[in-house]
C-alpha cells in the first residue's frame, strides 16, 4: 500500500465534510479487501458467500486456510474475527482483531470490532479505550461517540 496514499486517507477521515470522509472510508477498506491481490480478495469473498448462506464452518476453514498461507493479512484475520463475533465466540473474535491490529494498526474496522468484543465480555473500560482508539483515526463516527458514552454509563 501507497503509504503517501493512506496518510491522505486518513486525513480525509477527519474531514468536515461527510462525503469526503466516506470516500475515504470507502478506498481504505478497498486498499486492505485488496491487500494480498485477486487470490486473497476471492477467498474473502467465498468466506463472505459462505458466512451469509449460513455455512460457518466452511467460512471459517476458508479464512483460516487464507490466514495459514497469507499471515500478514490483516483483512483475513479481520473478516475471521467478524466470523467468531457473529457466532459469539468473543474470545476468539477479540484475539483475531488483535492480531489485525497489529498487522495494520489503523485498522478501524478491527479496533471497533475490539470495542464490541470487549464490550460482550463485560469489560467496558477496555470496549471504551478501544472505541477511543478508533475516534481518533475516525473522529466524527458517531456510533463509535455512541458506544463510548453507553459503556461510560455501564461502569
Amino acid at each position: 500500500m501507497d503509504d503517501l496514499n493512506v496518510q491522505s486517507l486518513l486525513e480525509d477521515l477527519k474531514d468536515p465534510d461527510q462525503d469526503v470522509r466516506q470516500r475515504a472510508t470507502d478506498e481504505l477498506w478497498h486498499l486492505w479487501f485488496e491487500q494480498k491481490g485477486i487470490v486473497g480478495l476471492e477467498q474473502i469473498r467465498r468466506a463472505e458467500a459462505c458466512q451469509q448462506a449460513g455455512k460457518m464452518a466452511e467460512a471459517e476453514r476458508i479464512l483460516t486456510q487464507l490466514i495459514q498461507d497469507l499471515p500478514d493479512f490483516a483483512e483475513a484475520w479481520n473478516r475471521r474475527a467478524v466470523l467468531y463475533y457473529t457466532t459469539r465466540q468473543f474470545k476468539k473474535a477479540l484475539a483475531d482483531c488483535k492480531r489485525a491490529i497489529r498487522l495494520n494498526p489503523i485498522h478501524f474496522g478491527a479496533l471497533h470490532g475490539m470495542g464490541l468484543c470487549y464490550a460482550a465480555l463485560g469489560d467496558y473500560r477496555l470496549a471504551i479505550h478501544a472505541f477511543r482508539q478508533v475516534s481518533k483515526i475516525q473522529p466524527y463516527s458517531l456510533e463509535n461517540q455512541r458506544l463510548i458514552l453507553e459503556f461510560t454509563l455501564r461502569l
